[in-house]
């Protein structure tokens, strides 16, 4: 099987285990608008954006450190994998109590009830402890088995969801005096939420245990402190990219006033979600391409091959921009079905088109991970950080969510254009970027015009989208069919 092929195939099933979990959020949307108001949403919303911040720093880059060291240090290999396990389960294990004895000062800082705190305090130690086992099924390549377990959590997490929003009010309705109307609270929906997700995470970690067992818990102190020298940059990287993704949410909360602030938040998730339909491509691609980037970096062609994968990473996600944003009106009307959440549809062309940078800056960052320049990624991301954090405190107040949508942009668009000029002064790859850019720039001016100059309109939208496709197929073809039949 050529390298391409072997690719493709494991993209196609971690995309499989990553596009289930993240279409569980499409299908929880429609649920959650018409369940809960933009306010409640808001607060999920928001508290899920704190969660993004708290696993970056309770894995701080030991996932990374994983893949690098097992392939590395080959002969350690066994010894690699269980200083990684004990390092995380005993620092997860030291924040989740700390921070729960605090839970209440907590909450008082972060504006939040005491129990939401708690429960996203749980969710965060739960996931912390799965994140070693999933990295050991990629990097054992056993996608197969990664896949099963993560549709397994989506499928636990679906199933409460829908019984605590669909089921449960009709049971405790229908009889006043039963369990289930002691256990039920119209007030306080949004715990069912942050409750669901609990028990799909401590269902689906005791699934892992056996792996636990299998790795084991032999610690070097040595070998952990070269790993954590390696990750700290991935750590300060993972934290300014968790800023970029989540900070938006948090500070329309305290920048925009408190009468609307919430609702704000509530309209610009919702709609925000829209944009994942690139985030699932691209966190697939990325699952898929992470080991192959490190497993053929020493290959006689490589430098050429990550060329071909960012140029076809940059094709599709260009043509999965372009069709969501012709067919937005349908997209709504199935994901977003109240419609007062509409009036933030403004932001998904600007989110579809930041995503699909960060994910060719995903692409792109191959130069600094297989060289050891992690620093790299670090300094990057910060950078990105710093644009996010100052955009988002000079727009909100002005333009409110439409500010937060321009400053992912912003961030994300420089960060995939420093990691290519950094990339090519120290690991010089030969990107074609006269296709690269050409396709990019057909899409997002097609985009625009649908969107914005022909306000949707589906017939001028669809063409669009056809010369789109034409275009690709007669300048690819050839080249596809090659690598097809490798």
């Amino acid at each position: 099987m050529s390298v391409f092929k072997k690719l493709f195939q494991q993209t196609f099933i971690y995309g499989l285990a990553t596009i289930l979990p993240r279409a569980l959020a499409f299908i929880l949307v429609p649920l959650y608008t018409s369940v809960l108001v933009p306010e409640e949403f808001g607060v999920y919303a928001t508290i899920m954006s704190y969660l993004i911040l708290g696993n970056v720093f309770l894995s701080y880059g030991m996932e990374t450190a994983f893949f690098r060291f097992i392939n590395k240090e080959s002969a350690q290999r066994d010894l690699v994998q269980s200083t990684a396990l004990t390092s995380l389960t005993v620092t997860t294990l030291l924040f989740l109590g700390l921070s729960l004895f605090f839970s209440e000062p907590l909450a008082r800082l972060l504006e939040f009830k005491t129990e939401y705190v708690v429960y996203g305090l749980l969710i965060l130690a739960l996931d912390a402890w799965a994140v070693l086992p999933f990295v050991w099924f990629r990097a054992n390549e056993r996608p197969t088995r990664y896949a099963v377990i993560k549709i397994f959590n989506v499928l636990i997490n679906l199933g409460f969801n829908v019984f605590f929003f669909l089921m449960l009010p009709g049971w405790a309705e229908g009889d006043p005096a039963s369990f289930w109307n002691d256990i039920y609270s119209e007030e306080n929906k949004v715990m069912y939420v942050f409750i669901a997700n609990i028990i799909a995470s401590a269902i689906t970690l005791l699934v892992l245990l056996p792996l636990y067992v299998r790795i084991g818990f032999k610690f070097n102190t040595l070998l952990w402190k070269r790993m954590l020298q390696y990750a700290f940059p991935v750590l300060i990287a993972g934290i300014a990219f968790s800023v970029n993704e989540a900070f938006d949410k948090i500070l329309l909360k305290y920048l925009l006033p408190e009468a609307i602030a919430e609702a704000e938040v509530g309209v610009y998730a919702a709609c925000y979600k829209l944009g994942v339909f690139m985030t699932l491509f691209a966190t697939a691609f990325r699952l898929g391409i992470e080991p192959f980037f490190f497993n053929h970096a020493a290959s006689a062609n490589a430098k050429s091959t990550y060329a071909t994968i960012t140029k076809y990473f940059t094709v599709f996600g260009s043509l999965i921009m372009l069709f969501v944003v012709v067919y937005i009106d349908f997209f709504k009307r199935i994901l977003i079905t109240n419609p007062d959440y509409w009036e933030a549809l403004s932001i998904v062309p600007i989110i579809l088109l930041a995503n699909l940078c960060l994910g060719i800056y995903h692409n792109l960052s191959v130069w600094y991970k297989v060289t050891d320049r992690t620093r790299f990624g670090a300094y990057i991301s910060v950078v990105g950080a710093i644009l996010t954090i100052v955009l988002n405190f000079v727009l909100i107040p002005y333009i409110s969510y439409i500010g937060s949508a321009i400053a992912t942009l912003a961030a994300y668009g420089s960060m995939m254009v420093l990691s290519y000029v950094f990339g090519q002064r120290l690991y010089a790859i030969p990107y074609n970027l006269k296709r690269i850019g050409g396709y990019l720039l057909l899409s997002i001016g097609f985009s625009a015009l649908s969107f914005y100059v022909f306000d949707g309109d589906l017939i001028i939208g669809t063409v669009l989208l056809l010369v789109f496709l034409s275009v690709l197929f007669f300048a690819e073809k050839k080249e596809l069919l090659r690598i097809m039949n490798r």
